[in-house]
């Protein structure tokens, strides 16, 4: 039972009457183009190859950018890559083009970003890409920051901030989730800011309070409230007895809660 195809419209173009080119009839169409200038060759090659476009699109769906640019984009690459393609190289072109294809779409991309990035950063962002790349094709998983760091001979900050530079700004009002109702946006997500902001500057309150114990107090408080350990646990670790770590920790929060009071 033959399957049929889905019509698909991108650029007013109707995807399932796109044909399929057999290997012999690739080649003798470059045969023609190459050695006769055969315009309608190349015509042949490009509406052959369409569908090599369309399933490259798939990479990059969640671009914002519309389909139907990126499309076009595609396309210009398909183009170069027919134009200079050599038959005596004895390999696929779908192994010559797909390269030639996403580099176009990268470069539109890059240059279009809403975003003004350096181009010194940029360039590191599509280094770090093309490097991750080449790892998850060879190795079936993500290299680390490290590992890529290592590769560029660049700092891991520098990989870290040149991947988030690239990154498309989301709207506050973008869908995230629907379920019968108005769906919930981004902006449903985010902490209410009076509330953010009364954490942010106790958060500072605290650390300033902290800092003006002495460093057997600041030890203790951090032992037991930020890493979660027992007195008894503190104790051992300071080499005194819980009876004395209670007593300090008693003393310390006394301090601690009378400068937060008198900030306040």
């Amino acid at each position: 039972m033959a399957t049929k195809r889905m019509k698909v419209e991108i650029c007013g173009l109707d995807t399932a009457t796109l044909p399929l080119l057999s290997a012999a009839d690739m080649r003798a169409c470059f045969v023609r183009l190459q050695q006769q200038g055969d315009r309608e060759a190349r015509e042949t090659l490009v509406h052959g190859n369409l569908r090599l476009v369309l399933s490259i699109l798939q990479r990059f769906q969640s671009r914002a950018d519309s389909g139907d640019d990126l499309f076009q984009v595609g396309c210009m690459g398909l183009l170069k890559a027919i134009d200079n393609f050599d038959l005596s190289h004895n390999v696929r072109f779908s192994t010559y083009a797909v390269p030639m294809i996403i580099g176009e779409i990268r470069r539109y991309l890059r240059d279009n970003n809403p975003l003004r990035v350096s181009r010194s950063v940029r360039d590191l962002a599509y280094k770090v890409l093309h490097v991750r790349e080449a790892w998850h094709n060879e190795h079936g998983c993500e290299p680390t920051l490290q590992h890529i760091a290592d590769v560029l001979h660049v700092a891991r900050e520098d990989v870290a901030y040149a991947l988030e530079a690239i990154q498309d700004p989301v709207s506050l009002f973008e869908p995230v989730y629907r379920e019968g109702g108005d769906p919930m946006v981004v902006l449903d997500q985010i902490g209410d800011d009076e509330q953010g902001q009364s954490s942010w500057i106790d958060a500072i309150a605290l650390r300033q309070a902290l800092n003006r114990l002495g460093s057997r107090e600041q030890k203790i408080v951090t032992l037991r409230f930020y890493e979660g350990k027992t007195q008894m646990e503190v104790a051992v670790e300071l080499g005194i007895s819980q009876a004395q770590v209670s007593r300090l920790e008693k003393s310390a929060m006394h301090h601690m809660r009378k400068h937060v009071e008198h900030k306040e």
